[in-house]
C-alpha cells in the first residue's frame, strides 16, 4: 500500500482518522485539510501518528513564525537575489507537475552570501516553494487529480570549487533541511543533468540533510539525459535548451522569461563594502557562552531594532521577554519572541526589528553555545523606539549583558 487516497490498508485508514482527530484544533489554521494533505505528513513519518502530529505542528509554528499565508504578497526578496540566483518554473511534466529548475554553474555563491542576509535567501527558498505548491493546487483543479509534488531539474554544469565554500554549502544545507521538515512528500523526482567529476564530492557534502525517501529519489542521468527528459516531460513543455521545443515568444531557446540564468555579482551589492554601521558596543562572547542584554520596554507596540556584526564566524542571536521580575531568567524560562538561529554576520551585518506586542523587559541573546573552540567577537547597537504617538524613550540597556 502506497499510503495514498485510494491505496490504503485498513490499518493506515485507523491511522488517518486519528491523525485527524488529533490536529482537529489545528486543521483550520493549515493550508489544506483534506485527505491527501493530512498523508503527506503520515508518510513522512511512516504513519507514526505521534510523530507526524509533532511535525505538522511545528510546521504551523514555522508557518506563523515566517509568515508563509502572506510571504508571496508581503515579502520580495531583495534586488541582488532577484537578477543573480539562477532557475525558476517552466512547464509541466507529462503527469501534470510543476517542473522547477536549479542551474548552478552561474551562481556566485559568495557575492550573493556577501550581499544578503542567510535570512533572506531562506526566505526566497519558502516563497518560491510556497508559489510551486500554489502551481500545483491549481493543476489540480485544472487537471481534475491530485497534483502535490514537483519534479525538478538540477542543471549542474559548471559546478566547480567556488560552489563548495564552507558559509554556501551551510546556508544550502540549512535551506535543505527547511524543506524537508516543512514540505514533505513535496518532491517527486529530482534529475541531476551534466553532471563533472567533482559532484560526488560536492553531493557527499549535502546528502546529510536529506531523508532517505528524497535521496531515493535523485536521478544521476548520463550523456543521453535529454532523451530521458523526454520520457518524462513533453517536447513543448521542455525548454530547447533542455532538449524540447519550448521556446520564448521571441524565440529564445533558454527560456529567459521563465528562467535566470545568474551570473558574478558586482561588488556595488556587497553589503559590508556599502554599509558603514556605527555600532554603540563591542564585546567578545567566550566559546561556549550566550550573552543576554536586556531592553525595558514600557509602551505596547514599540519598535524593537537591532544592528550587529560578528568578526570571523557566525553568532546565533534571538529575542526573548522575561516572564518575572527581578531578571536573571536562563533561556529556557523566557518567552520567546524570535527563535535563536545562527546568522553569517561575519558576511553580512544583521539590521532587523520587531514590534513589541505589549511591555516587559525584552533580552536579547547573543548565542555561542555551540561553539566549542572559537570566542566571537560582535559589535552592536539596539534601540527602542516608541509608538508613533508615544513619548522618546530611552534605547539604553538595563545593565551590562549576562554571559551564561
Amino acid at each position: 500500500m502506497s499510503g495514498r487516497v485510494g491505496d490504503l490498508s485498513p490499518k493506515q485508514e485507523e491511522i488517518l482518522t486519528e491523525f485527524r482527530g488529533r490536529i482537529q484544533d489545528i486543521l483550520p489554521d493549515l493550508p489544506a485539510q483534506h485527505d491527501h494533505y493530512l498523508l503527506r505528513w503520515l508518510r513522512a513519518r511512516s504513519f507514526n501518528v505521534q510523530k507526524s502530529e509533532a511535525m505538522i505542528r511545528k510546521h504551523l509554528d514555522f508557518r506563523r513564525k515566517m509568515k508563509v499565508d502572506s510571504i508571496i504578497s508581503d515579502w520580495k526578496p531583495p534586488e541582488v537575489i532577484e537578477k543573480f540566483v539562477s532557475g525558476g518554473m517552466c512547464g509541466y511534466d507529462k503527469e501534470g507537475s510543476p517542473i522547477w529548475y536549479d542551474v548552478i554553474g552561474p551562481l556566485d555563491p559568495k557575492g550573493l552570501l556577501l550581499s544578503a542576509t542567510k535570512q533572506d535567501f531562506m526566505k526566497t527558498k519558502i516563497r518560491d516553494t510556497e508559489m510551486m505548491q500554489r502551481e500545483c493546487r491549481r493543476q489540480s483543479e485544472k487537471l481534475g487529480k491530485n497534483v502535490e509534488a514537483i519534479s525538478l531539474i538540477y542543471d549542474c554544469e559548471g559546478l566547480g570549487l567556488k560552489h563548495i565554500w564552507k558559509p554556501a554549502i551551510e546556508t544550502y544545507g540549512e535551506i535543505l533541511s527547511m524543506f524537508e521538515e516543512n514540505y514533505p512528500e513535496g518532491l517527486k523526482r529530482v534529475f541531476l543533468i551534466k553532471a563533472p567529476k567533482m559532484f560526488p564530492m560536492a553531493y557527499n557534502l549535502i546528502k546529510h540533510f536529506l531523508c532517505e525517501e528524497t535521496r531515493r529519489k535523485i536521478i544521476v542521468l548520463g550523456s543521453n539525459w535529454q532523451e530521458v527528459l523526454r520520457k518524462h516531460i513533453d517536447p513543448d513543455q521542455l525548454p530547447v535548451v533542455y532538449g524540447g521545443t519550448l521556446t520564448d515568444p521571441d524565440g529564445d531557446p533558454r527560456c529567459r522569461t521563465m528562467l535566470k540564468y545568474g551570473g558574478t555579482v558586482p561588488r556595488s551589492y556587497y553589503v559590508q563594502d556599502s554599509v558603514k554601521v556605527q555600532y554603540d558596543s563591542s564585546v567578545t562572547i567566550s566559546r561556549g557562552s550566550v550573552l543576554q542584554l536586556e531592553y525595558d520596554v514600557t509602551a505596547p507596540s514599540s519598535l524593537l531594532r537591532w544592528q550587529f556584526a560578528s568578526d570571523g564566524a557566525d553568532i546565533g542571536f534571538g529575542v526573548y521577554r522575561q516572564t518575572k521580575e527581578g531578571g536573571g531568567q536562563k533561556v529556557a524560562e523566557m518567552l520567546q519572541i524570535l527563535p535563536s538561529e545562527r546568522y553569517n554576520a561575519h558576511l553580512v551585518p544583521e539590521d532587523s526589528c520587531l514590534t513589541c506586542p505589549e511591555p516587559g523587559v525584552y533580552v536579547l541573546c547573543f548565542d555561542n553555545s555551540y561553539s566549542i573552540l572559537q570566542s566571537k567577537r560582535v559589535s552592536y547597537k539596539v534601540e527602542v523606539l516608541p509608538p508613533s504617538d508615544g513619548p522618546t524613550q530611552s534605547s539604553h540597556s538595563r545593565g551590562d549583558g549576562r554571559l551564561q
